[in-house]
């Protein structure tokens, strides 16, 4: 007999300030509401973080010019174009991403992935949650208070509890925070940028970046967008049946690319001018007393926004794991596993060293894994028997006991390219030193896709109504 999914399945409205009752169950045509205008909103208000004046300032480190580092973070900027594409899968299915990713690799063999992508989207909310207590902390320190570990563990716990709390509430209580945090930062950032940018110094350095510059920068940069791949469907499944998949796209990645664009270029600015070792530090720097209190509010929120997003996600991704709660009890181990995360982020390790290092090593899972999903969701025309993703014994994603040999062999065919091309703090590819110091993990996503596409042709096709 055919099994079904174990989590709970049930009804009820998507409304602020309650409590969300579904979680990976596919939405009802009756309860789908909204527009393409809410992913703007999403994708724009969830990318007003800290994170990417820090990855600005990195491209800058590893040796960029002002305009060079600008270019490189318009093209990673550009990458959510594939972000608010891959959103229309949610609104033909009704579920979460890492459900129709079952499609790609199975009904089993999408455990490994699901767990992989959990442990990177706590890692993400961990990196956020620091910014934002490092932020609240020297907010503090601008009061007067100089409370050492005690000061940064209560700004620790402030910045938890404002990401947690969102969350719990869920689907409809997040569009709606994220739009109206959209308001109020969109204005502090944009003063950021006009503070900041006339500064620049925009001569080319003595020495030319490299290929080991070049492509450490657009990893950095890329870092961001493809950690949402496993996202949007979460966010477009309440929409309508008949969202079309260009105000989908445009919308997602309009949102996307005009907060992360205008950060990452504050960040460039600022690494010009400033010593961005501490980045917040560095950048307050730059500007007047009056401003600074704000800037760190700035800060603390964008970091809050982005936790918000892949909190949320992890509850559902947990689910997908099979954890039998609903999804605001999954989501209690989620935030735990940050808060510890974050513990040793602040008290136990050098962040700066961890960012880079973390960042460098999420492309390894991230752009394989995107590299299948994007590519199977093409093979289907984005065209997927919804019962049977949610079927866990037997259905039309069963393939060889729950496992798609194609997905699995180009994922790792992409994680092994990826890996062996990969220059980070923690792992250095033997590819890396002939390839001149170039970092090629990007294009393991590539190397996954074609892979995918030469083994799936017969097997990822659409399913009929």
């Amino acid at each position: 007999m055919i099994g079904h999914e174990t989590a709970p399945v049930t009804t009820g409205r998507d409304e602020v300030f309650q409590v969300e009752e579904h979680g990976i169950d596919p939405i009802p045509d009756a309860e789908r509401h909204g527009s393409a205008k809410d992913v703007f909103w999403l994708w724009f208000g969830s990318n007003l973080t800290f994170t990417y004046v820090i990855n600005g300032a990195l491209a800058v480190a590893f040796g960029l010019s002002f305009w060079q580092a600008t270019a490189v973070v318009v093209l990673g900027g550009l990458s959510f174009l594939a972000i608010g594409a891959a959103g229309l899968s949610g609104v033909r299915t009704g579920t979460a991403t890492l459900v129709i990713s079952r499609a790609a690799f199975g009904v089993r063999g999408n455990w490994p992935a699901g767990l992989l992508n959990w442990i990177v989207s706590i890692g993400y909310t961990v990196v956020n949650t620091v910014v934002g207590t490092l932020a609240l902390e020297a907010f503090f320190a601008d009061l007067g208070w100089h409370g050492g570990h005690a000061s940064r563990a209560l700004a620790l716990g402030v910045t938890l509890a404002l990401t947690f709390a969102v969350a719990l509430w869920g689907h409809a209580t997040v569009q709606f925070a994220e739009r109206w945090m959209a308001y109020v930062l969109a204005v502090g950032f944009a003063a950021l940028l006009v503070l900041v940018l006339p500064g620049s110094d925009t001569s080319a350095p003595s020495a030319a970046p490299g290929a080991s510059g070049w492509s450490l920068a657009f990893v950095v940069m890329l870092a961001g967008p493809f950690s949402y791949l496993p996202m949007p469907a979460d966010y477009t499944r309440y929409l309508p049946r008949t969202t079309s998949l260009k105000a989908v796209t445009l919308s997602g990645a309009l949102g996307g690319f005009v907060s992360s664009v205008a950060l990452g270029v504050a960040g460039v600015a600022a690494a010009t001018q400033a010593d961005m070792t501490d980045a917040v530090a560095g950048v307050e720097s730059l500007l007047p007393g009056w401003f600074q209190p704000l800037f760190l509010a700035l800060v603390l929120g964008g970091s809050v926004t982005n936790s918000i997003i892949t909190l949320y996600s992890s509850s559902l991704n947990l689910q997908v794991l099979g954890i039998p709660w609903n999804r605001a009890r999954a989501i209690v181990i989620s935030a735990a596993v940050t808060a510890a995360g974050s513990l040793g982020a602040l008290f136990l390790t050098d962040f700066t060293t961890s960012l880079l290092s973390f960042l460098s090593l999420l492309i390894i899972v991230f752009a394989p894994w995107g590299g299948v999903f994007l590519a199977d969701m093409v093979l289907r025309r984005c065209a997927y028997d919804s019962a049977a993703l949610h079927t866990r014994d037997g259905g039309a994603y069963w393939y060889r006991a729950g496992w798609h040999p194609a997905g699995l062999t180009a994922l790792l065919a992409g994680l092994l390219f990826s890996a062996l091309t990969c220059d980070s703090e923690l792992w250095t590819g033997p590819l890396v030193a002939p390839l001149g110091g170039a970092d090629l993990t990007l294009l393991g996503a590539v190397v996954s896709g074609l892979v995918y596409v030469l083994l799936a042709r017969r097997t990822a096709t659409p399913a009929h109504p």
